[in-house]
């Protein structure tokens, strides 16, 4: 049976609350009052957006990952796009204009009378063009010769000499059938007309031209040189030079030396090919 003390005892422990307990009971209970007064204030983090990124996250979830990716991208995006306007700044700084003082003339010309530019315009320019070059292709066909030209009497040789263009060089032989070396040069003559067909090649019987019987014997074969109807060379008895017997090579390195024809290695490969071609 429980004693009277121990009942007394057994009821003050049913009631019996130590120091600790009162307060943790204590602060439980204000804080909860604390919590009914002043309703706690939930927060939610906001993410940044692309463009208050800093280039950290702190984020490492697959979600952050993402983001930084993408905020990469972004800013790789517009690196290139000012890359490429510093380009082309740099390209407009450095380029140079092709504008020619004919371009000017052409745009005052156009701003100070109107029908005179419409004159100028493409089409009639293209048609000038056309009409010149027809003009200079025929000029040039008339002085294209590339053969040995026979001249059967006095006046033909002054014809020659005298109607031809100012710019060509004429070379005359002047030769006689029983004279050595003379038959060699005609021969020579031609192959070199074919070479040089922008040169006048011609041959004359020395008594056709009127000549003394001490030159038509002892001064041929004679090569002179003519242009704009004055004589720029004078070559009598030539085989004193070449022998009597010579080769095509010959008489053109013999006129090249004293200056009467224009060595074909001077002459610029273009020219040469549109002679060739032109010829064939």
């Amino acid at each position: 049976m429980s004693t009277l003390e121990d009942k007394i005892l057994g009821e003050k422990l049913h009631y019996y609350c130590s120091s600790s307990e009162e307060e943790d009971n204590d602060s439980a209970d204000s804080d909860k009052e604390t919590d009914e007064n002043h309703p706690q204030i939930i927060t939610e983090s906001v993410e940044p957006s692309f463009s208050e990124w800093d280039g950290t996250s702190a984020n490492t979830g697959p979600k952050g990952v993402i983001k930084d990716w993408q905020r990469y991208k972004q800013l790789e995006a517009e690196k290139r796009d000012e890359q490429r306007k510093e380009r082309l700044q740099l390209i407009n700084k450095l380029s140079l204009t092709c504008r020619s003082s004919l371009d000017d003339e052409k745009e005052k010309i156009m701003q100070n009378d109107p029908e005179l530019a419409e004159l100028l315009a493409d089409d009639f320019l293209l048609e000038y063009q056309r009409q010149r070059m027809k003009e200079m292709l025929a000029r040039t066909e008339k002085l294209r010769f590339g053969k040995l030209i026979n001249l059967e009497t006095t006046d033909q040789f002054l014809e020659a000499i005298d109607n031809e263009e100012k710019s060509v060089t004429i070379v005359i032989h002047i030769y006689e059938n029983d004279i050595p070396g003379c038959e060699a040069m005609n021969g020579c003559l031609l192959s070199v007309a074919q070479d040089y067909p922008f040169v006048k090649f011609c041959k004359i019987l020395g008594s056709v031209a009127g000549l003394s019987k001490h030159f038509k014997k002892e001064g041929v074969p004679a090569l002179l040189v003519y242009k704009a109807g004055q004589v720029i060379g004078n070559f009598v008895r030539v085989t004193d030079y070449l022998g009597d017997d010579f080769y095509a090579s010959d008489v053109e390195a013999f006129l090249i030396e004293h200056g009467m024809l224009t060595d074909k290695n001077c002459i610029p490969p273009l020219t040469q090919n549109e002679n060739t071609s032109d010829s064939d």
